[in-house]
């Protein structure tokens, strides 16, 4: 006769009373069953526990998770996952080229190139973490485990160290460029502090409500773009879209001293802006398409989809073509660094085959002595 309508039903022989909490909690688990998984797949269950009271989680451990656009597009998704994996991987395999080559050239550490060099550690992490986060099977993915949260933030915190990063770049440029202020004078470490540093307190804020408010599924975003997600989207629009505006600005200013110069300062600029104007967009509009709907046609989804793998996977190797491997500092420093290793193997071989030669005392002395004298 009497029960309390917070709790499950107890199971008991013949009239079971059923709660309103109960047959809503049915409601939505059948609900999310029939939107998420496919029919015939597996049976999702809630089980009974020894004093008589329902599980507080369904188990949709025998369930495979296909997304309805999945049911449309099975080969196309096929395709983009395989170029979201080769693109990952040919990306950190050029970026961790780019780290070496900036951490062994120490004749061209200069402030420009030590933004370079951060922008690419952030890309390098980021993707290390894009890895981890496919070792995330369904199962733990539903159990909310701590670590796998864990992982989710440290990914997001790169993903904002990233767009700063761009942010410092696009500072750079434009304090040097339109605002004509020396660069001998910018400090490091007002720089590092705005990459490393800032997108600290975002992340934690974010993290904090994603605990009191959003605290399931690793944390992963049901929806791109939504509730509390917008703490750490908001500022990297922010960040993308003053970028913007100082790219109109270095752009407007640029053009202006072209045509009245043509330095080598000048020049050095006008590679590097080239190569900020091709990475903004490129990372900008990756961003932002999470945001935009592409449309209802068969058509639209599918550019989407491959468009979006694309350019998520790739990012990281056309960072390290624009800011390293076409820099001409690099390429010279790397040319010197090649033909003085030339030079001494040459010599190495030479002395080597002169010591090896069979001769009396007296020969080797005078031997030695004119080799001496020749180098």
């Amino acid at each position: 006769t009497g029960f309390n309508p917070q709790t499950p039903p107890a199971l008991a022989l013949g009239s079971i009373p059923i709660s309103t909490t109960y047959l809503i909690n049915n409601m939505l688990d059948n609900i999310y069953t029939s939107a998420f998984f496919l029919p015939f797949t597996g049976s999702a269950y809630r089980e009974c526990m020894d004093n008589g009271t329902w599980a507080e989680r369904s188990n949709y451990s025998s369930c495979e998770p296909i997304l309805e656009e999945k049911r449309k597009y099975p080969v196309h998704y096929k395709i983009a996952l395989i170029i979201n994996y080769l693109g990952h991987c040919i990306s950190v395999g050029a970026l961790v080229v780019a780290f070496i080559l900036f951490l062994c050239l120490r004749s061209i550490r200069c402030l420009r190139n030590i933004i370079h060099w951060n922008l690419i550690t952030t890309f390098i992490l980021r993707n290390v973490m894009w890895f981890l986060l496919q070792l995330i099977d369904h199962n733990i993915h539903e159990s909310n485990e701590p670590w796998c949260r864990l992982i989710t933030t440290i990914y997001n915190y790169f993903v904002v160290t990233n767009f700063f990063w761009m942010f410092v770049e696009g500072c750079y440029l434009h304090t040097a460029i339109v605002m004509t202020y020396s660069t001998d004078k910018l400090r490091k470490w007002v720089f590092l502090f705005i990459g490393w540093c800032i997108p600290c307190p975002i992340i934690v804020a974010w993290a904090i409500g994603k605990l009191y408010y959003e605290n399931e599924q690793c944390w992963f975003g049901k929806e791109p773009g939504k509730y509390v997600d917008y703490i750490y989207q908001g500022p990297v629009i922010l960040v993308l879209l003053i970028n913007f505006v100082f790219l109109f600005n270095i752009v407007r200013i640029l053009m202006t001293k072209l045509r009245a110069s043509t330095t080598s300062e000048t020049i050095q600029y006008r590679k590097a802006v080239k190569a900020t104007l091709v990475l903004l967009p490129l990372l900008g509009i990756t961003y932002i398409l999470f945001f935009v709907n592409p449309g209802e046609d068969d058509i639209s989804q599918i550019v989407f989809i491959y468009f979006n793998s694309f350019l998520q996977s790739f990012q990281g190797f056309f960072v390290s073509v624009f800011y390293c491997f076409l820099n001409g500092e690099v390429r010279s420093a790397v040319r010197k660094r090649w033909h003085r290793w030339q030079d001494n193997h040459a010599l190495r071989v030479r002395v080597a085959r002169a010591m090896s030669i069979p001769t009396s005392p007296s020969r080797i002395s005078f031997h030695s002595i004119k080799q001496t004298t020749a180098m």
